[in-house]
């Protein structure tokens, strides 16, 4: 890494029992605190220096072990949260329908919810930041899957729906920035 590079890990939150209407407040499986102190362990080596998350309690809880373990804290931004599908045109059954047809046309929002490009533009105005006010850092970024995939879908289009479908819960993607912002490296960190 140039002195001029910044490094984001992307820290896909770990498995989380789905719950109707609990978004916000669902946090992690046995297994998904399990995994959570794999990801701490796996990250700990890299001289990670700050960290930040979606408000959701299933992302900061996936990297708030490797924060307490570094003596950093995790600092949440509302606009890292996942995407909102809708307020009740898509349901558990019909999830991966909704989503392929919301990657086939960025545009494209059901009733309540947000479309791709409102969503990655919230996003992308975050990770701007974080890349202007930590140029040269490492940089933790607790997220999900549907957000991590429009993030990296800005920096480079060859990422969409068969990504996000090829995600785990957790998983680990380090980006490499150089300084002007230009994404030059994706390395995937999870098993």
């Amino acid at each position: 890494m140039s002195e001029a590079s910044t490094v984001l890990y992307f820290v896909r939150h770990a498995e989380s029992r789905y719950v109707e209407e609990q978004e916000r407040e669902r946090g992690l499986t046995e297994q998904g605190h399990q995994d959570a102190g794999t990801v701490a362990s796996l990250l700990q080596g890299e001289q990670i220096q700050l960290f930040y998350s979606s408000p959701y309690r299933r992302a900061v809880d996936t990297i708030q072990i490797l924060a307490d373990r570094s003596g950093g804290i995790v600092v949440t931004e509302e606009d890292l949260r996942e995407r909102q599908l809708s307020s009740s045109d898509v349901r558990h059954d019909h999830f991966r329908e909704a989503k392929q047809r919301l990657y086939r046309d960025p545009t494209y929002a059901y009733s309540g919810g947000e479309s791709g490009e409102q969503a990655c533009s919230r996003a992308i105005a975050v990770i701007e930041k974080i890349l202007d006010k930590h140029a040269g850092h490492r940089v933790v970024i607790g997220t999900h899957g549907d957000v991590m995939t429009l993030i990296l879908q800005h920096y480079d289009t060859s990422y969409g729906y068969d990504f996000w479908e090829s995600s785990t819960m957790p998983d680990i993607y380090k980006l490499e920035f150089d300084g002007t912002h230009k994404l030059v490296q994706v390395t995937r960190l999870w098993k």
